[in-house]
């Protein structure tokens, strides 16, 4: 077969490290090009078959990947129509969400599986880590940016798959300390111990942890936290758990509907937030990028923006006003576009509103923050002055999840 891709200096040294091995785990820093070095990776072993498993919104950036770069396989997107034969030197791609409806992959044999951001099975208990985790694949190639969010314990099901069958038990026994929780009755996680010992270990098999500071001196990174304006509606909601706003009535009734309906009070409800946004769109020529989180926040944000808008969000990707404009504005929703794209055009993101999930945030970051970016960056956290936006920030900064319970606790302590 005709190999035609280039690697740079340090995907070479990556691959020349785990030449030797058939299963191994690239956990590249975002940025660093490990699509590339997955996809070399999956055309050394030259196994019969291959099977790609990535999220959703990156179906299409495989395999545009793979026909453009190694046209002598024959790529098959496997999430929509399965076929009754698969032919070899073929790369099946399919998402996570419909790869365990898709029985006939458990009789697949002789075949390489690659896991693009593999941490989506960090749950072992989930349908789809469950049936990952029972494939029969010869070689495996793991692929993530942020393979852990700095949770060591989601490790566990990845060990499973690079070939070290350390028990969970013994695992969290070697690398996890736990304290017992009298109000849940149960464990809970509150550090980590012997990192270095696990990482050799994970070397061992052929884990590779790369970051980006140690191949690039990429441009200075600067973080404003703005604080901006509470609104009555906010203080009342937070007080009482209940308020209108116009002809919606917000109830609080749960912890979860609590959290939820604060979050939007301080952001797309918040008419001090949505006037900053203007303000900071005006103030520059430049490209704009702006993460947000629900389909309310981008009806707003898209009507109130008189310049050429690109969108990546459930429904639509579209970044041709990014491409074309430097002007634009890009609007992405954090479930579909903080992972995978290339946005090093723009050095200015802002955030409306923030995700309760570490692994989103710190992708999202490295939209603009990888290489080919020449100019210093600017990250906008728009934060609403005394609203759960702030302790969401604290949460997020320190690689952890702001998660329902962790809400329902602090309003108990309060």
């Amino acid at each position: 077969m005709i190999n035609i891709i280039k690697l740079l200096p340090h995907q070479e040294r990556v691959l020349d490290e785990t030449y030797e091995f058939d299963r191994v785990g690239y956990f590249l820093d975002m940025g660093l090009g490990k699509t590339f070095v997955g996809s070399e990776k999956m055309w050394e072993l030259n196994a019969p078959y291959n099977l790609v498993v990535c999220q959703k919104s990156q179906i299409d950036y495989w395999i545009e990947h793979f026909k453009k770069y190694y046209p002598e396989y024959k790529v098959i997107r496997y999430d929509k129509q399965p076929i009754e034969k698969i032919p070899s030197e073929s790369i099946l791609v399919i998402n996570y969400e419909s790869a365990w409806r898709r029985p006939q992959l458990k009789e697949l044999r002789n075949f390489t599986l690659l896991l693009d951001e593999s941490s989506k099975i960090k749950n072992e208990n989930s349908k789809q880590s469950k049936f990952i985790l029972e494939l029969k694949p010869d070689c495996v190639i793991l692929l993530s940016g942020t393979p852990i969010a700095g949770k060591y314990e989601e490790l566990w099901s990845q060990c499973q798959l690079l070939g070290w069958n350390i028990s969970k038990e013994l695992f969290y026994k070697q690398f996890v300390i736990q304290e017992w929780d009298d109000r849940n009755q149960r464990y809970k996680i509150v550090g980590y111990k012997n990192i270095d010992r696990l990482k050799r270990k994970l070397r061992q098999y052929g884990a590779v942890f790369l970051k980006t500071e140690e191949v690039f001196d990429l441009p200075k990174v600067n973080e404003i936290p703005v604080k901006i304006k509470s609104t009555k509606q906010y203080q009342e909601f937070a007080k009482h758990s209940i308020v209108k706003v116009g002809n919606e009535l917000f109830v609080g009734d749960t912890p979860a509907a609590k959290k939820l309906y604060l979050r939007q009070l301080a952001g797309v409800y918040n008419s001090n937030k949505l006037q900053y946004v203007k303000d900071l769109i005006d103030s520059t020529s430049d490209r704009i990028i702006i993460f947000y989180n629900f389909k309310k926040e981008y009806e707003v944000l898209k009507s109130m923006i008189d310049r050429p808008i690109s969108t990546v969000n459930g429904d639509l990707k579209d970044l041709s006003a990014y491409e074309e404009h430097e002007n634009s504005v890009t609007l992405i929703q954090y479930q579909a576009g903080a992972m995978g794209l290339n946005l090093q055009k723009a050095n200015k993101l802002v955030y409306f509103s923030l995700t309760d999930k570490s692994e989103l945030f710190e992708q999202s970051k490295k939209r603009i923050h990888r290489i080919g970016q020449e100019r210093p960056v600017f990250y906008y956290y728009l934060l609403t002055v005394r609203s759960i936006e702030w302790r969401m920030f604290e949460v997020l900064k320190e690689r952890k999840d702001y998660t329902d319970a962790l809400f329902e606790k602090e309003e108990l302590d309060v």
